[in-house]
């Protein structure tokens, strides 16, 4: 049985790819770190079946380290982790800046050292790193968020190249507008614009990045590395 991790894994996007990655018959770590009552609902929902639930700050490196060597061998790490904050750059604070940037980029960074030794030794092994179309294109009001997902990007190419030889690939996916709770505060104005700027004209379900984190696992991606699979409906092209 492989055994996969996925950070933020316990609601919106993280929750729809734990569950597909219990029906292909993963064992699943799915890492959160506040929530602890939609955590605890998520684990109850899915008594009985493959899933762990751990609680660890992805942003602290050594907290990290302390979980992943719990956890053990890790076949699959899916990067999902993130926290955006829409507002100027002159409004945020420099501690919700380095927040940002911790949970979105350097919390994947960390992740990913942890996983390696573990890929490296076994000769295999899957990363998958969850950006967004911001990362490709900038968003106003998002700066902060749109460079931390841009390095996301960054991260995943130059990843490719540094362990492709010992068998292990990694990739990422942009996602565009989906449907979470972090887009939930935005007005029904906003979501229809967006909506309407969107080529198929809809808003995008976890469900959607979940498909596409099921096809990079599987052996169809088996000669797939370094890339960056766009789910936006077309917002982006």
């Amino acid at each position: 049985m492989k055994t996969a991790v996925v950070t933020g894994g316990t609601r919106g996007i993280g929750k729809s790819i734990s569950e597909m990655l219990l029906k292909n018959g993963y064992r699943v770590f799915a890492v959160y770190c506040e929530n602890d009552a939609c955590a605890m609902e998520f684990k109850n929902t899915h008594n009985g079946e493959m899933l762990e639930i751990i609680k660890c700050d992805i942003s602290d490196g050594k907290n990290v380290e302390d979980t992943f060597k719990k956890i053990g061998n890790v076949d699959l790490l899916v990067n999902n982790a993130g926290i955006a904050d829409i507002n100027l750059l002159t409004d945020l604070s420099d501690e919700r800046i380095e927040r940002i940037i911790s949970v979105n980029l350097t919390g994947a960074i960390f992740t990913t050292k942890a996983v390696l030794p573990y890929m490296v030794n076994q000769k295999c092994g899957n990363i998958i790193n969850i950006s967004s179309m911001w990362g490709e294109v900038g968003a106003s009001c998002e700066a902060v968020y749109s460079a931390a997902k841009a390095g996301l990007i960054g991260f995943t190419k130059a990843m490719a190249k540094e362990v492709g030889l010992s068998g292990i690939r990694v990739n990422c996916i942009t996602a565009g507008v989906i449907m979470t709770e972090m887009n939930k505060n935005l007005d029904e104005e906003t979501i229809n614009s967006l909506r309407e700027e969107t080529p198929l004209n809809k808003i995008g379900t976890p469900d959607d990045v979940a498909n596409a984190v099921e096809y990079l696992i599987s052996e169809k991606a088996s000669f797939i590395t370094g890339e960056v699979l766009k789910v936006n409906g077309g917002l982006v092209i």
